[in-house]
């Protein structure tokens, strides 16, 4: 998509309102309002990435401005979901983030299947994996774990369990998903509608039963992902 596009800094809300808006109504009131559910557990089942192009910061208004060419990954397992947002971005030939329409020039659709109990990722929006916590004066605080941390592993894996369970209705495979950096990590805070959340980027091995490392590419890995978060795409050339 092209246009000259400004938005605030911490622009996760409108990427994710310019999705829900280019999706079937029906659809989007499911997955907005009920989701798939496992127990108290509800999955919008859908990621998306960062914003991708050129652009400039302007910290004294606190925005960013995209020029010439933007691009913006959507992942789901929910074949209805893909073809509704790929339908209507094609019918409809633009987008609208925020207060800008962006012409949709190109739009790609491309199934990564994963082959092997073992795949090299990069994140296209940083992974969230926490835990809530209570201090000794019975607050609530939120602590972020990033890969190596032995929580993140048990979060990663939880996690997927109960995406596999909500989508599929079934038991999910025997066996854990593990995670490796591969390189350095990058931290990532952002606000989400006034709701500071951290997260981790960069290059991840994963290792597991296929059918959840298939799902992590799907769904997206970790917590949020329907707020912009833990969008992945397959790594080429291996390890």
């Amino acid at each position: 998509m092209k246009a000259d596009v400004i938005l605030p800094i911490h622009y996760n809300h409108i990427a994710q309102a310019a999705i829900y808006n280019s999706i079937d109504a029906e659809l989007a009131a499911f997955l907005h309002e009920k989701g798939f559910l496992d127990g108290k557990r509800t999955f919008k089942m859908f990621a998306f990435s960062l914003l991708r192009g050129l652009f400039a910061i302007d910290k004294s208004q606190n925005s960013i401005k995209f020029t010439n060419e933007i691009q913006l990954t959507v992942s789901s397992p929910v074949d209805e979901f893909c073809q509704s947002l790929v339908n209507t971005l094609l019918t409809r030939g633009y987008i609208r983030l925020g207060e800008s329409e962006a012409a949709v020039e190109k739009v790609y659709a491309q199934k990564f299947k994963v082959e092997k109990e073992e795949v090299p990722l990069w994140t296209l929006s940083p992974v969230v994996l926490y835990s809530t916590l209570l201090r000794p004066d019975g607050r609530k605080y939120t602590c972020y774990f990033q890969p190596g941390e032995p929580d993140y592993d048990r979060l990663l894996n939880s996690n997927l369990q109960k995406k596999y369970k909500a989508l599929f209705g079934t038991e999910p495979p025997a066996g854990e998903v593990r995670a490796k950096a591969l390189g350095r990590q990058r931290m990532h805070i952002i606000n989400y509608k006034g709701i500071i959340i951290k997260g981790y980027s960069g290059k991840l091995l994963l290792t597991g039963p296929i059918p959840l490392l298939q799902l992590a590419v799907d769904a997206g890995l970790g917590g949020k992902n329907a707020q912009g978060f833990g969008c992945v795409e397959i790594a080429g050339g291996g390890k």
